[in-house]
């Protein structure tokens, strides 16, 4: 836990271009009890949050050594990877760990819809006026 501490307070204290090995990095992140992370995925050239989604080790260290991006299924408990059956691939960019390594962020760039439901994103359920509207029509095939 100690080493886990040590380099998030050493990133935190960092000047800009200073470097960290990228495998102590991913050992220091803090997997939950699942062994999993959190992975926002946002598209790349606009900026816009795609969907939320899950990581493993194995699912993060695929994602960078492909450049497609994979995630951890939990009612599958097996890997997925983005757009496998349906075509609609994520392709890395970028990531990103927040302050304290318990978040990923993958800058994407999305080939089709990013949501199951046919939709250009998974937030598509705004809250307004004590409802809850759908914004977003599924794209027509």
């Amino acid at each position: 836990m100690r080493v886990t501490m040590d380099i998030w307070m050493q990133l935190e204290n960092a000047e800009r271009g200073e470097r960290r090995p990228l495998a102590a990095v991913i050992d220091a992140i803090p997997w939950n009890a699942d062994g999993l992370i959190t992975a926002i995925a946002q598209q790349h050239d606009s900026g816009e949050v795609l969907m939320l989604a899950w990581m493993s080790r194995e699912a993060l260290l695929e994602t960078l050594a492909t450049g497609q991006v994979c995630y951890w299924s939990r009612s599958r408990q097996a890997l997925w990877r983005k757009g496998e059956s349906s075509g609609h691939r994520q392709r890395l960019v970028e990531s990103r760990l927040d302050c304290d390594g318990d978040a990923i962020l993958l800058r994407v760039d999305q080939h089709g819809p990013a949501c199951h439901t046919g939709r250009p994103n998974c937030f598509y359920n705004a809250i307004r006026n004590e409802t809850v509207e759908v914004i977003t029509a599924p794209f027509s095939h």
